[in-house]
């Protein structure tokens, strides 16, 4: 068949075929679930951002909060409840031997935060994130005047403890006391404290200066990204994105000889 021949034929398949009923139902069904697909999706955004927004207002409100004794703070968790930046109050003496450090970054300089058991009176022990110091005082007997001994009371923010490592983050290096994620158990193993005696939940100390300034306290971060408004403009903006499109191929159609802009 000669080849202006096969291109008529071809012309002639594809305007048989957009004339065909079935063809322009199922291309108006398919045009029809897409907009409804990104209406869904802008819509969904929008409830993740009420969430989102009520969750921050929620951490803002515990954070401004009378602290609460540590014995509420367990019944809480006990219940499964969530003990999240919460202000709570605990007395007891630092086991400063067994400070366990955290690989973090303070106003962009390199150090760790201390992590501290607190023995309390009952002899039960909690770990306290006692707060920042730079790499050259990593070591206790740099900083010795903020090794506070006797019995101590720290106000600071409940903080859950992690029950899986975060997506790639390395192992723990419990030879050099480096820790890349705040495995508790693990913290607890490796200073030889009794597991069924350690309260299941780390305290972030406040601000409360210590002496000579070491560790830096009030060092929690509470990182939430909320950037489900621009996910949802953006969800909205394709469906008008598609709806112009069908309009403008609509009015070509039915008006092939108006002019283009």
């Amino acid at each position: 068949m000669p080849a202006k021949d096969a291109s008529i034929v071809t012309e002639t398949s594809v305007s048989v075929r957009r004339a065909n009923p079935f063809w322009q139902i199922g291309k108006a069904l398919l045009l029809f679930v897409a907009f409804a697909i990104l209406i869904g999706l802008g819509t969904w955004q929008v409830e993740r951002l009420q969430w989102k927004e009520g969750l921050l207002a929620d951490i803002a409100a515990r954070k401004d909060a009378p602290a609460v004794p540590l014995s509420a703070i367990e019944a809480m968790a006990a219940s499964g409840g969530d003990i999240e930046y919460r202000v709570v109050t605990a007395t007891g003496h630092y086991l400063n031997d067994k400070e366990r450090h955290f690989l973090a970054t303070y106003d962009g300089d390199p150090g760790f935060h201390v992590y501290t058991p607190l023995q309390l009176d009952d002899g039960r022990y909690l770990f306290v994130n006692r707060g920042f110091v730079p790499t050259e005082a990593k070591e206790s007997e740099k900083r010795k005047p903020g090794e506070l001994a006797g019995e101590q009371t720290v106000t600071g923010l409940a903080r859950a403890k992690l029950t899986d490592r975060p997506d790639g983050m390395p192992d723990n290096d419990l030879g050099k006391n480096i820790f890349f994620w705040k495995d508790l158990d693990v913290m607890v193993e490796s200073v030889g404290l009794p597991k069924d005696k350690v309260l299941p939940f780390f305290i972030d100390a406040d601000k409360t200066p210590n002496p000579q300034g070491l560790p830096i306290g009030g060092v929690t971060i509470i990182d939430l990204p909320n950037n489900h408004l621009q996910y949802a403009v953006t969800w909205y903006g394709l469906a008008v994105a598609l709806v112009a499109i069908v309009a403008i191929s609509w009015w070509r159609k039915h008006h092939p000889d108006a002019p283009s802009q």
